[in-house]
């Protein structure tokens, strides 16, 4: 009986602890074998466009690639194979290698990025929003729309030419305002640096119904 109360009480801490646990960041490129172990959980495959959450350990195998958005720290990091880390709440932390880029973001880069995973699901459920969902910034257009282009091209300029981050970043800044003919070139050019996506493809296909195309 006084074991059962004592892993009744372990179970319940384990839960609380897990439940504090917060998304730090975002999953946006994955090549290779990667796997993730979350707190008090098993190891699965990694996915594109996956949350990241504090606690969270990364493995890579060997040629195995990972770029990964964080938040609070307005950062990317670009992983190789063999490595491995665990993440915190504004960078990854090594436990073995060594993130070989990093890259510093416009401060509002990181919570727009954030807004993709449910605009994802949105695109693939038809337009339906996600339960739950934090609604758009409600800045005035103009100015929210001047900043985000202007903070586009300067991530274009320091991030690699095929990496997909500033589009993400526009899009979503494009969605909050519904300028749905802009965004038709950047999702087509998403699609250009990575014409294998699935994800992205969908997010095309909802952007072409919106304008009819």
């Amino acid at each position: 009986m006084q074991r059962s109360i004592v892993f009744a009480f372990f179970m319940l801490f384990a839960a609380q602890a897990a439940a504090q646990l917060r998304d730090v960041g975002l999953v946006h490129l994955v090549s290779g074998e990667v796997r993730f172990t979350p707190v008090n959980s098993a190891s699965a495959p990694v996915k594109p466009f996956m949350r990241v959450r504090e606690g969270d350990r990364f493995n890579l195998a060997l040629g195995a690639q990972l770029r990964v958005v964080f938040f609070e720290g307005a950062r990317q990091e670009r992983w190789f194979g063999p490595s491995s880390f665990r993440a915190a709440r504004a960078q990854g932390e090594a436990i073995s290698g060594a993130a070989t880029e990093i890259t510093r973001l416009p401060a509002g880069a990181p919570q727009r990025i954030a807004r993709i995973p449910e605009l994802m699901q949105n695109a693939k459920l038809g337009g339906i929003r996600v339960r739950g969902a934090a609604p758009p910034p409600a800045d005035k257009p103009a100015e929210t729309l001047a900043e985000a282009r202007t903070n586009y091209e300067a991530m274009k300029r320091a991030l690699p030419p095929d990496d997909i981050a500033p589009e993400l970043y526009y899009y979503a800044a494009l969605e909050e305002h519904a300028k749905y003919g802009e965004m038709r070139a950047v999702v087509a050019e998403m699609q250009r640096k990575q014409p294998e996506s699935a994800d992205v493809k969908a997010l095309a296909e909802w952007v072409n119904k919106k304008i009819g195309g």
